[in-house]
C-alpha cells in the first residue's frame, strides 16, 4: 500500500462513501484573514473595478456604483453592490450613489429573476465587525437569491456550500439577463 491515502477511504483503508468537497481558497476566510481597511488594492471592493469584468467578477458598471459577484456565494447568484468610493458606512454615500445603489439592486434582481428565478431573497448589509461585516471598510450590499429548500446541513456542520454553478458561469447568466441588455460597455470586459 502506498503513503497516499486515497480520497475515497478513510484511515482504517476502508470505503466511507462520502463524497469530497474541498474549498481551499476558504481557508483565508475561516483562519481569519481580512483584507485590508485601506483603499486601494489591499480591498477587495477598490480591486475589483480595475480588473476586466471576468477577472474582478463584475456584473455590472454603473457612475457612482458596480455589482459584482460575490467571491464566498451563499448561493448561487450571490452579488454585491458596492460603491466606488471608499466608504463604510450607508450613511456615508451622496444622494447620487445612494440614487444609483437602490437602482442597481432593483436590476440586479431583475437579471437574477430573468436568469435563474428565485422564489425569494435577502437583501441587506452588515456595517461593522459587531454586524457580521467581513470587510468593514468598503460598503457592499449583498443580494443573496433564495429557493426552497436550499438551506441544508452542510453550512453549518462541514462549514461547506456546495454550489452547482461556477461563479463566471452564474456572472454570465446575470449579464445576459440585465434589464436594457447587458451590462454596461467597459474597458477589457
Amino acid at each position: 500500500m502506498s503513503d497516499a491515502m486515497e480520497p475515497d477511504t478513510d484511515f482504517a483503508g476502508a470505503r466511507d462513501g462520502f463524497e469530497r468537497l474541498w474549498t481551499p481558497h476558504r481557508m483565508a476566510y475561516v483562519t481569519g484573514e481580512r483584507p485590508s481597511d485601506d483603499a486601494g488594492d489591499g480591498c477587495p471592493f477598490c480591486a475589483a473595478p480595475g480588473k476586466d469584468d471576468r477577472d474582478g467578477l463584475v456584473v455590472h458598471r454603473g457612475e457612482t456604483c458596480y455589482v459584482v459577484m460575490n467571491l464566498f456565494p451563499y448561493n448561487p447568484g450571490h452579488v454585491l453592490v458596492c460603491p466606488y468610493r471608499h466608504v463604510s458606512l450607508y450613511v456615508d454615500l451622496t444622494d447620487e450613489e445612494t440614487a444609483e445603489f437602490t437602482r442597481l439592486t432593483k436590476q440586479v434582481i431583475a437579471a437574477i429573476d430573468a436568469a435563474s428565478g428565485p422564489h425569494g431573497y435577502n437583501i441587506g448589509m452588515n456595517q461593522g465587525a459587531v454586524a457580521g461585516a467581513g470587510v468593514q471598510a468598503h460598503l457592499h450590499q449583498h443580494v443573496v437569491p433564495r429557493w426552497g429548500g436550499d438551506a441544508n446541513f452542510l453550512p453549518v456542520i462541514g462549514q461547506t456550500k456546495a454550489l452547482p454553478m461556477l461563479l463566471e458561469d452564474v456572472r454570465a447568466r446575470i449579464v445576459a439577463a440585465w434589464p436594457g441588455g447587458g451590462a454596461a460597455p467597459a474597458a477589457g470586459s
